[in-house]
């Protein structure tokens, strides 16, 4: 066994020799530093605030992102700036923050596909769990089935059936390889025991031609833009993923409800780089939470098609969720091979 001086090795020197320094001199050292860093948390904060949306601007994170913004300028009293980073599915984005001074000045607010990043890219420049640390949940975001009106499919079961009598005949559309909608209906296949053709697109305005002319059997796709066209009478929904009905379309079942236990469902969040001080943390949550709690912000979700967090979640609850997040849509894609690089 190693004599008690020689376990404990060098971590600070501050004389101009270079050598080590007894613990009680080094801990002098140090500990200016950390409550240097104990001030600035407290204080925080005391300077504009960046958040990175890794998405293009318009778009649902985008929309939520900035309405967010407005109340937490109000609430934290300095600027809260948004600026978009799209690219790589996000991960540009992402692996900025990533890199940032963990301080709580910058921020991300983001979507599903990062926490299904990690299965999906193998040159992934950054770790969704190791490298973050999660801030808030702002809303969880379903998905919807949809079908062109006419279509014979009227329920998930009738999905089921028709690609059990013919296997590889269905094909269902997605918004692109590696999407929450392409793993849904991997998820459908390997709990059903069916094989379906998956056809990628660049969004649902794109699938819709195919959806509407029945090139396609169905197609998963974003609540926000498939919903009024299922209310306009364009398109039929057969099922809704999340482990609720939506406000907005409340006579349609949700996938577990129609005999898939398939619950988990996309969202929009806060993060910050990893090791940002947890009072910086919780003033953030608490931030959020009231902003998400006032009608306005309320509004914007649920007339998009969104769900609302009720109630709301500390840092430490999201952060177990996002971890079973990237849990379960990681064994969805190794288990049904998707990939993207």
């Amino acid at each position: 066994m190693m004599d008690g001086p020689r376990m404990i090795k060098p971590f600070f020197r501050c004389n101009t020799q270079g050598t080590a320094m007894p613990l009680s001199r080094r801990l002098l050292c140090v500990l200016p530093l950390l409550m240097a860093c104990a001030v600035q948390a407290q204080d925080y904060p005391n300077k504009p605030i960046r958040i990175f949306v890794p998405f293009p601007a318009g778009g649902g994170t985008d929309v939520v992102a900035r309405k967010l913004a407005e109340h937490l300028r109000q609430d934290l009293g300095q600027p809260v700036v948004v600026e978009n980073k799209p690219g790589a599915s996000g991960n540009i984005g992402a692996d900025q923050v990533a890199r940032s001074t963990p301080d709580g000045y910058t921020l991300l607010v983001t979507a599903a596909p990062f926490a299904i990043a990690p299965a999906m890219f193998k040159s992934l420049t950054f770790d969704p769990v190791k490298d973050f640390t999660p801030v808030a949940q702002l809303a969880t975001v379903p998905l919807l089935l949809v079908t062109r009106t006419e279509s014979p499919l009227n329920s998930v079961a009738d999905i089921v059936a028709a690609s059990r009598k013919a296997p590889d005949s269905l094909s269902y559309a997605s918004f692109g390889n590696g999407s929450p909608p392409h793993l849904v209906g991997e998820s459908m296949k390997l709990l059903t025991g069916t094989r379906m053709v998956h056809v990628p697109y660049k969004g649902g305005q794109a699938a819709l031609p195919d959806i509407l002319s029945g090139q396609i059997g169905f197609a998963i796709m974003d609540v926000v833009s498939m919903t009024p066209l299922v209310k306009a009478g364009r398109l039929k929904a057969l099922a809704i993923t999340g482990p609720q009905r939506a406000p907005s379309l409340p006579e349609v079942p949700t996938l577990s409800q129609a005999g898939v236990p398939f619950d988990t469902v996309g969202w929009h969040a806060m993060f910050g780089p990893a090791g940002m001080p947890a009072t910086v943390t919780d003033r953030l949550n608490a931030a959020v939470a009231k902003a998400m709690a006032t009608p306005d912000m309320r509004a914007l979700i649920v007339n998009g098609g969104s769900i609302p967090v009720e109630p709301a979640t500390s840092a430490a609850q999201w952060g177990r969720q996002f971890r079973s997040d990237v849990e379960t849509w990681g064994k969805v894609a190794r288990d049904s091979g998707a990939t993207i690089d």
